[in-house]
């Protein structure tokens, strides 16, 4: 097989073209690669970054997807510290009729039944396993499963589904999440194989000011 065959074949695979993953920078990592994420690693820079794998990153979004898909729409919450991250689960939890808390986690929140704002979800997503430490840790106390986008920095104990991406990035993070909805709607037949979500990946976007 030709080269210019197999990356045909390899872009065919893929949910989006490779170059669509590459400039939302969903593969730039960190300085620091830990040894829960070197199993996701493809590279590491010259100037010393961790690149993450392409094609992990694609799969581990559709295994995501289709195990996300399972539950009862009311029942999943995604948290998302980030402030970049704010935009993006606001706008899969709208689309998906998920549960959405942006911003700060209130310490209770899936602990403390008589907490006001106390959920019970059966499933948690989480932005970045750092940022969202509290809700990492109130979930995994409970035994909810954890779905969570990892960076090369980040530690993955008590996650269940790692999801190896750039969490941090503006672009990368409405890149994620517009694939993760798109896939969980495919997944549950409420959009045809091959169709897309009717709003679009810059819909998904952290708005900059100067934007």
């Amino acid at each position: 097989m030709s080269e210019e065959a197999e990356q045909t074949t390899e872009e065919e695979i893929l949910l989006i073209p490779r170059d669509t993953y590459l400039v939302s920078g969903i593969h730039i990592g960190t300085s620091v690669c830990t040894k829960f994420m070197e199993p996701f690693k493809y590279r590491v820079r010259n100037d010393g970054i961790y690149v993450l794998d392409v094609n992990a990153t694609d799969a581990r979004i559709r295994i995501a997807a289709k195990f996300l898909s399972r539950f009862e729409a009311s029942k999943v919450a995604v948290f998302a510290t980030r402030q970049y991250a704010s935009v993006p689960s606001t706008k899969m939890a709208r689309l998906a009729g998920f549960k959405v808390i942006p911003g700060r986690f209130i310490p209770g929140t899936l602990t403390n039944p008589s907490f006001e704002g106390y959920i019970e979800p059966d499933v948690v997503i989480l932005t970045d396993p750092r940022a969202d430490k509290q809700s990492l840790t109130e979930a995994a106390s409970r035994g909810i499963p954890i779905v969570a986008l990892c960076d090369t920095d980040n530690a993955t104990n008590n996650v269940d589904l790692v999801i190896p991406v750039n969490n941090k990035g503006r672009k990368s993070l409405a890149q994620v999440y517009y694939l993760l909805t798109r896939e969980i709607l495919r997944a549950r037949g409420e959009l045809g194989e091959t169709e897309d979500l009717p709003v679009t990946v810059d819909e998904f976007a952290f708005k900059l000011l100067r934007e």
